[in-house]
């Protein structure tokens, strides 16, 4: 069967911290409050994204990953990461402040759990005024010193806070701590893993008056205790250009902003790849003759057997691309 660019149903999440961006930024009607998530491009188990239309309408990503293996995903894809989608694609939103966490990389989420890590990285869609985010230390510690400071309440204070805007990207390998802050809107792409160690939660209680389960032993051996003068990416943006944000064994992103038609050959990729509208409209054509109108806020996935693809911006638009490199 010849396959053709794929979207999906979004699968939201109603969080206690989610806000009410992500249904106008999609286009979802009525609006409903409270998504903290949308989850783009999934395969963790129990949340597999739904095909939205074509001929495959109502598969699951699983099925066309049992039935088209490496056409779908690239054989170099598949050797590596079997009949596992490797990436989950997010939007966030945060009305409040999310956790203090890290992720725990391949060997360790393996060893203890039978999972991939979670490498990750943030792209900031739109900020309020006094937005942040957290991402590394402020200073060199070791894990001594991060127990005592998780109990006596100062954590916090070994933390590099960043002010953020639109546009804003960081890139967090597994083993940085991390945490969006409210007032963020992000798209997120990481490796397909839900292993997260929470580290500090602001001591907040549930309805119960319960404090949140902290994991402090588990990540004392996850975190990557690296100390840099800054965790931010930085890059020049440019219309009509592929400018790269990340580039790592997990997947690779672009930034793509386009105004005029722009053509990319992927004949020697062998992966898959992965469009997010972030801004305005465009049809995306293939090689194989398939051609689909996007907005805002729509994800695709580009099979692996695609050898080229179109993008014709009506009139501008403003995509990342993601895939195995």
């Amino acid at each position: 069967m010849m396959l053709y660019p794929f979207t999906f149903k979004p699968i939201l999440k109603k969080i206690i911290w989610g806000g009410s961006a992500i249904c106008p930024f999609k286009e979802i009607s009525p609006v409903e409050e409270g998504i903290g998530e949308s989850w783009e491009l999934s395969h963790v188990e129990g949340n597999y994204s739904v095909v939205a239309n074509g001929e495959l309408e109502g598969k699951s990503l699983d099925d066309l990953i049992r039935q088209f293996g490496p056409q779908l995903l690239g054989q170099k894809v598949v050797d590596r990461f079997g009949t596992t989608f490797p990436l989950l694609i997010k939007f966030i939103d945060a009305r409040d402040n999310l956790s203090i966490q890290v992720h725990p990389n391949d060997e360790l989420a393996k060893a203890r759990h039978n999972s991939f890590g979670k490498t990750e990285m943030w792209y900031v869609i739109k900020a309020t005024k006094d937005a942040c985010l957290y991402s590394g230390f402020s200073k060199q510690i070791d894990a001594e010193e991060y127990v005592q400071r998780v109990k006596d309440n100062t954590f916090m204070d070994v933390l590099q806070r960043y002010h953020v805007n639109e546009g804003d990207v960081f890139f967090l390998p597994a083993g940085r701590v991390h945490a969006i802050g409210a007032g963020c809107f992000i798209a997120e792409i990481q490796q397909t893993s839900n292993i997260t160690y929470r580290i500090y939660d602001y001591n907040r209680k549930d309805a119960n008056g319960n404090t949140r389960e902290l994991h402090t032993e588990l990540a004392k051996d996850a975190i990557d205790y690296t100390w840099y003068p800054d965790y931010r990416t930085h890059y020049k943006a440019h219309t009509n250009a592929t400018i790269e944000l990340a580039n790592c064994k997990y997947f690779t992103t672009n930034l793509m902003d386009v105004d005029a038609m722009m053509s990319r050959d992927f004949s020697e990729l062998d992966s898959f790849v992965v469009y997010i509208c972030m801004e305005g409209k465009a049809s995306v054509s293939d090689d194989k003759g398939n051609q689909i109108f996007v907005h805002q806020g729509q994800t695709i996935l580009m099979p692996a057997d695609t050898k080229g693809v179109t993008i014709s911006p009506a009139p501008k638009a403003k995509f990342m691309e993601t895939y195995i490199g």
